[in-house]
């Protein structure tokens, strides 16, 4: 348990801190399983002064994140209609069609949340509206994680 300390407190180093949960946030928002929960959570758990620009710092990296999912999708959409010569979206994607950009609110999830950036970018949404979606989710997301982990565990570390 002293390991996670340590990791921690060198997380929350003012020179580490929030380009460290930039960097985790931005991460964890393609399609690599990685978390970036706990990096915001020990940030502000060592750092409670740096509540909001955390949450600001790793919902502004696990957007840009989420953009590049939505490049990635369209270039995958582009190389495998020229490989095939035919359009490639599945009639199960329909549903996310409709719904259009604001589908990208559902972004925050875990699981599907990374791939849709992708699944966006591959059905050609509008990049900015489906970016500015990915922001208001994410951004809830942290909001509400980190309030939530915060009143579970009171006090510092």
């Amino acid at each position: 348990m002293e390991i996670w300390s340590h990791l921690l407190e060198w997380l929350a180093l003012p020179e580490f801190g929030l380009s460290t949960v930039f960097v985790v946030a931005f991460v964890s928002a393609t399609l690599l399983p990685v978390g970036s929960e706990p990096a915001v959570f020990g940030l502000i758990k060592l750092n409670p002064e740096l509540f909001w620009p955390a949450v600001l710092v790793a919902t502004a990296g696990n957007t840009l994140g989420g953009a590049v999912s939505w490049w990635i999708g369209l270039g995958a959409h582009k190389a495998v209609a020229r490989a095939r010569g035919w359009r490639t979206e599945v009639r199960a994607l329909a549903w996310l069609k409709r719904f259009g950009a604001r589908a990208c609110l559902l972004s925050w999830l875990p699981v599907v949340g990374d791939p849709l950036c992708a699944v966006a970018g591959w059905l050609k949404l509008p990049f900015w509206p489906c970016v500015f979606y990915m922001a208001i989710g994410k951004f809830l997301r942290y909001l509400a994680m980190t309030s939530a982990l915060l009143a579970m565990m009171p006090g510092r570390l």
